[in-house]
C-alpha cells in the first residue's frame, strides 16, 4: 500500500488508512452508507476473489486509488465467498448517523470502528455455515513432551481439550492424524511451533487454514486467567483435571475468540476433556483410504458418511459425522449406542413418528449461538420455540403414548436421553405469546412482537397504524364542540397539524379558550391545540418508539433464552442422539445390518461381510447384490489372512470392507453382515491403493513405505491392518522381499490381526513358518477362455494371477495380449532360470507382428492355385485329398 503524506490525504481517507494500519493482515469491509467499500490492495484482491468491478476513488500522490464495494444488504453473501477463498476480515462499521458527523463542521468524518474480525473458524451466521459439518477452531500448543489440543466449534459453544504424549511418537504422524480426525476450518499456531522442522510438511499441507500468532501469546499464565475470566469461577477443577498443555490451547483460543469478536464474548459450553486412548486411532492415510468422510474426489457423495447419514437435523448430522471421525472403544459406552439403534429398529412406528417431528425442528444449538453473541434475529428465538414445543410431544411418542404396537420396553440408554430434554412450557409458552406468525429476518426490521403480547406496544402501533383514524375523530369532536360543520383538520410540513376554519368564524374559535390562534391566510384561520399537539408528537415518534419498543422486548426475551442455555444445549444433544439413533436405525431396517457383538477380545468374527458403500452403488446403478464374504481373525482364528487372487476379483473391496465394519461396530452404528463378533479395535490402519504425492517429491513407491512404516511403528495386538500390495512399486525381488518381511513383522512383532493381500505368490510359502497365517483368496471361474470373477473369498491360495485377462477386459490390443502370453508361458515353463535375456531380445511387439506376417505354408501356396469353377466333382475331391496329406506333412 503507498504510503502518503498526512496533507494530501481526504479526511475519510486517513480514517480508513489508520484503520487499515492496525489491520494487515485483513481485508478491511469499510462501511459507506449502503456499501461496504475496498480501497489499494484489499480492492484489487476482493474484486478478483468475487470477480466484481474494480473501480477508483481519487488519487493519492498522482495514482488512482482502486476500490470495489459490495451492497450492504447483501454483504453476508460476498463474505463467505472471501471466507472461502482463504481470506478474512475485518467490518468496520458507521458508529454513528451521518447527521450526527455534518453537525461537527462539513469536514468531519463519520466515526467508524471494526466491529468483528472475520475468520474462517469465527463464523457464527446461518446462510455462511454448513448445517450438517462442525465448524471448528482449534489451537495447539507443545510444553515438553506433551501437546496441548483445543477445539470450539463458535456456531455451537461445543468446547474440547485433549492431551497427547509425544514421548517416543513421530510428531509430524500425531499431528496430522489429529488434524485429519477433527477437521478443523481453522488452526491457531504459534510462530514458534510453526518453525518445527518436524512439521514443515503438515503445516504445508494445512497452511491455508493456519492462523499464526507471536509466540508470547501462549503464556500458560494469561490463559489460565483466560479461562477463569470467561467461566467466572477461581479454578477450573470443577470441569475437569486440566494439563498445562490443555489450558495453554484453550486460553490462546478463547483470547483469538475475544479479539475477533470485539470483547463480545460467546455461550461457551463446558469444557470437556477427552483422553487419548479415548477414541479409535485412525491417520490421515486410513481415513482417505476408506474414504469415511469425504471420497477421494474430496466430496461426501459415495462417501461412508454419505450411506450411513439418514439425519433429518442439522444438530444429528453434525453429531454421526463426529462419531464417524471418531468411533469409541469403550464397550460400555458403544453398547448403549446400540441399544438406542435396536430400540428404534424394533418400533418402526415409534421411529416413524420421532423422525417426522424432528424433521421440522429447527438448528437450536445455533440459534442459541448467534442470539448470545448478538447476531440472532426473531427467527432464531421461533426457531427455539418450536424446537422446544416438540419435546412433550417427542416424550409421548417415546414412552409409547402414540403407538399401540409397542414391542419392547423403553431401554436405559433411550430413557436417559429422554431425561435430558428438560421442561421448557414457560419458555415455550412465552415465546408462543410474544413471537407473531410472520417474522423479519433481523430484529431492526420490526413487526415482530404479536398483538396482545404487551400493551403499550398496542397503543403505540395504534397510533401508528391508525393516525388518519385519530386525526378523524378528533375532527368530528372540534366540529361537534364548536358547532362549525365545515371544521377541518390538515397538515403541512412548516405548521405540521393544525385546525381550520372559515374565516368568518374566526371570533368565535379566538374566544375559545381551548383553540390557540397559529396562522391566519386568505377566507381561513388556523388554530392548534395541546390535545393536537400530544397526539402530533405522538403520531410522529409512533415509528421510532414502535421499533424502540419491540427491541426491548426482543432483548428481554433473548435473556430469557440466555438463563436457559444450558438447558436448552442439553435438549439440542438429547435431539441429535435421537435423530442419529433413529436413522442408523431406519438405516439398519432397509438394508438388513446386524446388530454387531462388542468385546475385549481380540476376536473379528464376521459372517457374509458387505461394504456398505459398494452396496449402496451397486443396488442404484446396476440393481446387483453384493456378494458377501466371511472373515474370521484373532482368538481361535488366524490373526493375518494373506489373500491371493486376480486384479478386479474384490480384494481390495474385502479388505476395506472389513475395516468399514469396524468403524460402523464402535460409532455403535449396526452393520451389513448376517453375523459380527468384534473385540474392540484401539487403532485401525489400511494402505490400500496406490498414489503418488508429487508436492512432496514422492513416488508411489515412497508414499507406500512411509504409511507402512507408519503402520509397523505402531500397530499393537489390539489393531486392524490392512494391507494391499505390498511392494508392487519396485523391482520384483525387492517388492517381494518387503512384502516378506512386512508380513513376518506383522505377524511376530505387532500380533495385529491384520488382511494382507497380495500378488507375491512365494509369500503363501510362509504359512508353514507362521502359524497364525492362513491363506485365502478369491474364487474364480473358467468357461469358453474367460475368467469369471465371482467376488468369493475362499481358504487356499490361488495357482495364478490373471493379470492377462485384466488386460483384456481394459482392452489392451490383442497382439499385445498375445505376446504376453507367450513370455507368461515361457517364464512358467523354466521359472528357476528363466532365459529373460532370449526373451528380451526377441522384441516383443514387433516379433509378434512379424511372425503374424510369415510366409505361406505348402497348404496356403496349394489353395492358391486351384480354381474351383475350373475342376470337376472327380477333380475337386482328388484336390482335397493331397490338401489333407500336405496338411498332415506340415
Amino acid at each position: 500500500m503507498t504510503e502518503a503524506k498526512a496533507p494530501a490525504l481526504t479526511p475519510m481517507m486517513a480514517q480508513y488508512l489508520e484503520t487499515k494500519k492496525a489491520y494487515p493482515d485483513y481485508l478491511l469491509f469499510y462501511r459507506m452508507g449502503d456499501f461496504y467499500e475496498m480501497f489499494f490492495d484489499d480492492a484489487v484482491a476482493a474484486s478478483k476473489a468475487l470477480d466484481i468491478a474494480l473501480t477508483k476513488r481519487g488519487k493519492l500522490e498522482g495514482a488512482d486509488v482502486p476500490m470495489c464495494g459490495v451492497p450492504f444488504h447483501a454483504y453476508e453473501t460476498y463474505l463467505s465467498r472471501l471466507i472461502k477463498h482463504g481470506f478474512k476480515v475485518a467490518i468496520c462499521e458507521q458508529m454513528e448517523d451521518p447527521k450526527e458527523a455534518k453537525k461537527r463542521g462539513a469536514k468531519s468524518v463519520v466515526k467508524r470502528d471494526v466491529i468483528r474480525l472475520v475468520t474462517a473458524g469465527t463464523l457464527t451466521e446461518e446462510n455462511l455455515l454448513d448445517s450438517r459439518r462442525n465448524n471448528f477452531l482449534l489451537s495447539l500448543a507443545k510444553t515438553g513432551d506433551m501437546l496441548g489440543v483445543s477445539w470450539l466449534d463458535l456456531s455451537t459453544g461445543d468446547f474440547f481439550l485433549e492431551e497427547i504424549g509425544l514421548k517416543n511418537k513421530p510428531e509430524a504422524v500425531v499431528v496430522s492424524s489429529l488434524l485429519s480426525r477433527l477437521s478443523p476450518v481453522e488452526i491457531l499456531v504459534s510462530d514458534r511451533y510453526l518453525q518445527s522442522p518436524k512439521l514443515f510438511e503438515v503445516f504445508n499441507e494445512y497452511r491455508k487454514k493456519l492462523s499464526v500468532l507471536p509466540e508470547a501469546r501462549f503464556n500458560f499464565e494469561n490463559a489460565r486467567r483466560n479461562l477463569l475470566n470467561l467461566f467466572k469461577v477461581e479454578t477450573l477443577d470443577a470441569y475437569g483435571n486440566f494439563s498445562r498443555a490443555e489450558i495453554t490451547a484453550a486460553g490462546v483460543l478463547m483470547d483469538y475468540v475475544e479479539t475477533t469478536q470485539k470483547g463480545q464474548m460467546p455461550r461457551v459450553e463446558k469444557p470437556v476433556k477427552i483422553y487419548e486412548r479415548q477414541v479409535m486411532e485412525i491417520d490421515g492415510a486410513t481415513r482417505r483410504s476408506l474414504e469415511l468422510l469425504e471420497s477421494s474426489s474430496g466430496d461426501r457423495g459415495n462417501s461412508l458418511l454419505s450411506v450411513l447419514d439418514r439425519t433429518v437435523t442439522g444438530a444429528g448430522a453434525r453429531m454421526l459425522a463426529g462419531r464417524i471421525a471418531s468411533p469409541l472403544v469403550d464397550t460400555k459406552e458403544i453398547g448403549e449406542r446400540l441399544n438406542v439403534v435396536e430400540f428404534f429398529l424394533n418400533e418402526e412406528f415409534i421411529r416413524d413418528d420421532v423422525r417426522a417431528l424432528l424433521k421440522a425442528c429447527p438448528d437450536i444449538e445455533r440459534a442459541v449461538s448467534r442470539l448470545s453473541l448478538e447476531r440472532g434475529g426473531p427467527r432464531d428465538l421461533a426457531a427455539i420455540k418450536t424446537t422446544l414445543a416438540a419435546v412433550p410431544r417427542l416424550k409421548n411418542i417415546l414412552s409409547g403414548a402414540s403407538s399401540q404396537n409397542m414391542v419392547s420396553e423403553l431401554p436405559e440408554a433411550v430413557a436417559r436421553i429422554a431425561g435430558r430434554m428438560g421442561h421448557h412450557e414457560n419458555l415455550v409458552d412465552e415465546l408462543e405469546r410474544a413471537l407473531a406468525d410472520e417474522l423479519p429476518l433481523l430484529a431492526r426490521d420490526g413487526g415482530f412482537i404479536r398483538e396482545g403480547y404487551y400493551p403499550p406496544l398496542d397503543e403505540i402501533r395504534r397510533v401508528k397504524n391508525n393516525s388518519q383514524q385519530i386525526i378523524l375523530q378528533l375532527q368530528e369532536k372540534y366540529a361537534a364542540a364548536t358547532d362549525i360543520p365545515n371544521l377541518k383538520i390538515k397538515y403541512n410540513n412548516l405548521i405540521g397539524y393544525f385546525v381550520e376554519v372559515p374565516a368568518k368564524f374566526a371570533t368565535r374559535m379566538l374566544e375559545n379558550k381551548d383553540f390557540i390562534h397559529r396562522q391566519s391566510v386568505l377566507n381561513a384561520v388556523r388554530f392548534t391545540t395541546v390535545e393536537l399537539t400530544e397526539i402530533e408528537n405522538e403520531i410522529r415518534g409512533a415509528g421510532e418508539k414502535l421499533l424502540a419498543t419491540e427491541l426491548e422486548l426482543f432483548n428481554k426475551l433473548v435473556t430469557e433464552v440466555r438463563i436457559a442455555a444450558d438447558d436448552i444445549s442439553r435438549t439440542a444433544k438429547a435431539l441429535a442422539e435421537l435423530d442419529v439413533g433413529a436413522a442408523l436405525a431406519d438405516l439398519a431396517a432397509e438394508k438388513n445390518y446386524c446388530r454387531p457383538e462388542i468385546d475385549d477380545s481380540f476376536c473379528f468374527d464376521v459372517e457374509d461381510g458387505r461394504h456398505p458403500v459398494v452396496e449402496a452403488s451397486l443396488a442404484r446403478e446396476h440393481g446387483g447384490a453384493f456378494v458377501g464374504n466371511d472373515c474370521r481373525l484373532g482368538g481361535d482364528y488366524s490373526n493375518i489372512w494373506l489373500i491371493t487372487g486376480p486384479n478386479m476379483a474384490g480384494k481390495s473391496t474385502f479388505l476395506r470392507q472389513n475395516a468399514i465394519i469396524a468403524v460402523m461396530a464402535q460409532i455403535g452404528s449396526f452393520v451389513p453382515a448376517k453375523r459380527a463378533r468384534i473385540g474392540v479395535v484401539n487403532k485401525l490402519f489400511s494402505r490400500v491403493g496406490a498414489s503418488d504425492d508429487l508436492a512432496r517429491g514422492r513416488s508411489t513407491f515412497m508414499v507406500e513405505m512411509v504409511e507402512t512404516a507408519s503402520i509397523l511403528n505402531r500397530a499393537d495386538e489390539r489393531s486392524l491392518v490392512i494391507l494391499d500390495e505390498i511392494g508392487r512399486g519396485t523391482a520384483t525381488f525387492d517388492g517381494l522381499s518387503i512384502a516378506w518381511a512386512v508380513v513376518e513383522h506383522l505377524h511376530e512383532v505387532n500380533r495385529c490381526r491384520a488382511l494382507f493381500a497380495t500378488h507375491y505368490h512365494e509369500l503363501t510359502s510362509l504359512v508353514g513358518k507362521l502359524h497364525k497365517m492362513s491363506l485365502h483368496c478369491m474364487k474364480i471361474k473358467e468357461f469358453n477362455d474367460e475368467v469369471i470373477f465371482l467376488h468369493e473369498v475362499i481358504d487356499g491360495a490361488a495357482d495364478r494371477s490373471y493379470g492377462i485377462h485384466v488386460a483384456k477386459l481394459a482392452g489392451l490390443p490383442p497382439v499385445v495380449l498375445k505376446r504376453a502370453e507367450q513370455v507368461l508361458s515361457s517364464l512358467e515353463n523354466d521359472k528357476k532360470n528363466a532365459n529373460i535375456k532370449e526373451l528380451a531380445d526377441d522384441l516383443p511387439l514387433f516379433s509378434s507382428l512379424k511372425k503374424e506376417e510369415k510366409k505361406p505354408s505348402a497348404v496356403d501356396a496349394a489353395l492358391a492355385e486351384i480354381c474351383p469353377d475350373n475342376l470337376t466333382p472327380r477333380e475337386a475331391l482328388d484336390e482335397l485329398y493331397r490338401l489333407k496329406a500336405l496338411s498332415e506333412e506340415n
